[in-house]
């Protein structure tokens, strides 16, 4: 029996006949490629810009009227004005034309001189600021980019320890418009500091020129409703709602409880988290940037950095933004005292931020819980207004997937919003290199919960603060003895864990009843384990926990089954490239993309290489001219992607990040079919974005096993007038397509358009690739189009049951798991169906398609399959 895997299944109509689950196997295609090795490209990329020294290329954000803005976040001081400020800005002059190609702009060149180094730079327009850090706004009572103190302090100008890079780091960008042809509204900016902030900036374009309006500009963080929800710390990037809200990902890497690809599970067995355990054990912890020092002090050489321990620091910044009373400190260090009055939740971190009615007066956030808890980087609503994608930024992280019950714009208040969250659980196809590896899917489901209820265990958190830290981990009376307390409560929580939020013990008895019951029976207290600690709680079920900075996803916006998602991986290094857990690549340490083919439901279960990176050891000259650690991504509505760079220093001949644009290759694809026994379907031959239009060309399609499904017929889209016969084979394995597009039909900029048409035969029990030959196309140029196949498959359902003694149909999957339920094939489970399963089971009908009637899953067929049927009713 060959692999089957759901990822192609896309045919609905005929998937309601038999299900779409797993039956047996199908060998996957192979795709050949040029090089196999990095850098790589699956279609073509071209440097649009550069930025200015020492900056990243951030928040990329494309208007209706094709002029691109983006940030420049925490440029050089040394660079010539404006470039010496962060800021953000728009590229004046150009617009994209939203037809699927490049052919818009020329490359352009690295840049040579200090001059061209210290500046932004684009192949065509010019870069203006509209915004830049520490301008005054909102009446002159605030700056841009900086958060204050309820009084309306500066929070920089409150703590003494030194404070860079306020307003120094914006990242997302995202414009809601007020009007119908989209040219006023407010641009949404993050920047990541902590506290986290949000500026809402008014912005219009009048004369062909976008302005700012600074004076009513606002930071949203410093506003009542910020503060009710704990703020925001290190608002990255994000997303535009399908319902045009926009979403801010708060990259809070102070989350992991436990270090590298180390579980909870580790630290109980040997009876202590000396080595293993992460920063946000000591979140509370007064002054925690002397943590590492403290803990050399206490361990010796058993010491270590807890991960991410550093973003730890500036929580007494967080406290005061929330309106704590500032505690003795001394002279540039942090605060010694531990402070008792306000401090912040560390669960009410590391969330998706929704902006709901952003153009109102005051704006409402809202902290989606349901997403999970992690440091995000960016999530990806999708169309159906229910699939939410999420990257956690860091070594170490997973992949996320959040499914909503509803449509989230449809519940009353975002407080119901309800679903469940999932954990990327990847498996490498094949052994070859980076570039030629897929990576094979599972979502391993964590937990489902609403908004609300994941807030009620949240808030049960609200009153720990630093004192606790000490009171609860400490014998010594902080107050005679601070010092003292403090070493007594820094070795407890190292080796037995902060007893101030969730335990180890919760979190290891969540996952033995998550195993024994799966994830909706575990008891009702621990629920909260997997939206609480997500990171945690994916590690002890398997999930795939050590991709190293997945930093980007993005999709069109009204993107639909059968498009593109993309993820973008900046350095494919660290624990994806040891020898230990599910991954274990050749190093790129400049940086993956991803794409994933998006299924009926908006699920994605395989991920393919469209771009791969260089590495350290290859020419400067390749370096110069390959994309290096890719951040953010954004895809444009004519399908293609933006890719920005966050490199630093690479070995290439200049030293500034670049923005390039990613054009995706034609794609020539075969439909899927689900089929019963003996009966027929059809699947179309579809050829995608195709700039340039079609001239002509000469297809073969295949069936890999003819004793699945045989093609029958096959017939061309009525567009094309001339042709030639489609042959289909003798033994139906195969058929060859040659045509012309005469009246120009398949023209320039066509996004998609069906070629032909297969009727396919269900034959045998079992499924097989349909696989795609080109052998020539060429576009209305006579330029030879190579275009991708994209292969797809037959499921062919069980024949019928008890021959004459039976119905005379074919047995259905009423569920799509991949098993017959409905035996005797009349559309619904019922008893007949587990007595006619009785009475054949000895039939070679049965026992030859144990994929179908295993219901216990013991990899057989036997009589507690009718039990297990049975206990179904």
């Amino acid at each position: 029996m060959v692999e089957f895997t759901r990822r192609k299944l896309m045919a609905t109509s005929a998937a309601a006949a038999i299900g779409t689950g797993m039956l047996g196997a199908t060998s996957a295609q192979e795709d050949e490629h040029d090089t196999l090795t990095a850098p790589y490209v699956n279609g073509s990329i071209k440097r649009f810009l550069t930025t200015a020294r020492g900056a990243e290329v951030t928040g990329p954000f494309v208007f209706e009227t094709g002029e691109l803005l983006y940030s420049v976040q925490h440029p050089s001081r040394d660079n010539p004005e404006p470039f010496d400020r962060a800021g953000v800005g728009v590229i004046e002059g150009f617009q994209f034309e939203f037809d699927g190609t490049n052919d818009e702009f020329d490359e352009l060149e690295p840049p040579r001189s200090e001059r061209e180094r210290g500046r932004v730079r684009s192949s065509a327009g010019e870069y203006r600021y509209l915004a830049a850090e520490g301008e005054s706004i909102n009446g002159g009572t605030e700056r841009w980019g900086h958060p204050q103190t309820p009084d309306g302090t500066d929070v920089a100008d409150v703590v003494d320890e030194s404070y860079e890079g306020v307003g120094h780091n914006p990242d997302m960008n995202f414009f809601v418009s007020t009007n119908d042809d989209g040219t006023e509204g407010y641009l949404f900016t993050n920047n990541e500091t902590t506290p986290g902030c949000i500026t809402r900036t008014p912005i219009g374009r009048a004369d062909g020129r976008w302005e700012a309006d600074l004076e009513n500009a606002m930071e949203l963080e410093n506003t009542d409703a910020f503060r009710e929800i704990g703020g925001t710390k290190i608002n990255c990037y994000g997303d535009l709602s399908p319902w045009e809200t926009p979403l801010s990902a708060e990259e809070d890497y102070a989350h992991p409880r436990v270090g590298g690809l180390a579980t909870v599970s580790d630290i109980v067995e040997a009876g202590s988290g000396v080595g293993l355990r992460g920063g946000n054990e000591f979140w509370n912890r007064p002054n925690v940037g002397e943590l590492p020092s403290a803990l050399e002090d206490i361990f010796g050489d058993d010491a270590w950095t807890p991960m991410g321990i550093w973003a730890n620091t500036g929580t007494e910044k967080l406290a005061y933004y929330l309106g704590a009373e500032p505690v003795d400190r001394v002279e540039g260090e942090n605060a010694r005292e531990p402070i008792g009055d306000v401090f912040p939740n560390r669960y009410r971190y590391g969330h998706i931020v929704e902006i709901t009615e952003p153009a109102s007066d005051d704006p409402v956030p809202v902290k989606h819980h349901v997403f999970g808890r992690a440091a995000w980087e960016c999530p990806e609503v999708l169309a159906d207004e229910k699939t939410v994608y999420l990257a956690s930024d860091g070594g170490a992280k997973g992949i996320y997937k959040f499914v909503a019950d509803e449509p989230i714009p449809e519940y009353e208040t975002r407080a119901d919003v309800r679903g469940t969250l999932s954990a990327m659980k990847a498996t490498e196809v094949g052994e070859g290199p980076v570039a030629e590896t897929d990576l094979e899917v599972e979502w391993l489901e964590l937990g489902t919960a609403s908004n609300a209820e994941i807030e009620s265990w949240i808030a049960d958190y609200d009153d720990v603060t630093q004192v606790d830290y000490l009171e609860t981990h400490a014998e010594t009376d902080w107050r005679e003895d601070l010092e003292g307390a403090l070493m007594e409560a820094d070795e407890t929580v190292a080796i037995d864990g902060n007893r101030d939020y969730i335990t180890d013990e919760e979190i290891v008895e969540w996952a033995a009843q998550y195993d024994e019951r799966g994830p909706d029976s575990v008891d009702e207290d621990l629920r909260r384990v997997p939206f609480l600690e997500t990171r945690a709680a994916a590690k002890e079920i398997g999930a795939s926990v050590e991709f190293n900075k997945a930093e980007g996803i993005d999709s069109h916006d009204e993107a639909e089954p059968g498009d593109f998602v993309y993820f973008g991986i900046s350095s494919l290094g660290g624990y994806m490239t040891d020898d230990r857990g599910d991954l274990r690549f050749d190093e790129v340490d400049s940086g993956v993309v991803y794409r994933a083919e998006l299924e009926d439901d908006y699920d994605v279960s395989r991920l393919e290489p469209v771009v791969v990176g260089p590495n350290a050891s290859d020419a400067e000259s390749l370096k110069d001219a390959s994309l290096i650690n890719v951040d953010n991504v954004m895809v444009m509505d004519d399908g293609r992607v933006l890719l920005c760079e966050d490199k630093g220093s690479f070995g290439r001949s200049y030293p500034n990040d670049a923005m390039w644009v990613y054009e995706p290759p034609a794609t020539l694809r075969v439909d899927s079919l689900a089929v019963s026994h003996d009966a027929t379907g059809e699947v179309d031959l579809t050829l995608s974005r195709i700039p340039d239009g079609l001239a002509g060309g000469r297809v073969t399609v295949s069936v890999e096993h003819a004793d699945v499904a045989e093609i029958v017929d096959a017939s061309y889209h009525d567009a094309l007038e001339l042709t030639a016969d489609p042959a289909v084979g003798d033994d139906g394995s195969s058929v060859a397509f040659r045509f012309a597009d005469l009246d120009d039909e398949f023209e320039a900029g066509l996004e998609e358009g069906t070629l032909a048409t297969l009727e396919l035969e269900g034959t045998g029990t079992g499924a097989t690739d349909i696989t795609i030959d080109i052998h020539a196309m060429d576009d209305d140029s006579g330029t030879p189009i190579e275009p991708q196949p994209r292969p797809g498959i037959v499921v062919t359902g069980p024949p019928s049951i008890g021959g004459g003694s039976g119905s005379g149909r074919a047995p259905t999957d009423v569920d799509g798991d991949g098993l017959f339920e409905d035996v005797n094939g009349n559309g619904r489970l019922d008893y007949d169906d587990v007595v006619l399963l009785f009475e054949h089971l000895e039939d070679e009908s049965v026992q030859l398609n144990d994929g179908a009637f295993d219901f216990n899953e013991n990899g057989r067929i036997d009589y507690d399959d009718v039990v297990a049927l049975s206990d179904e009713l």
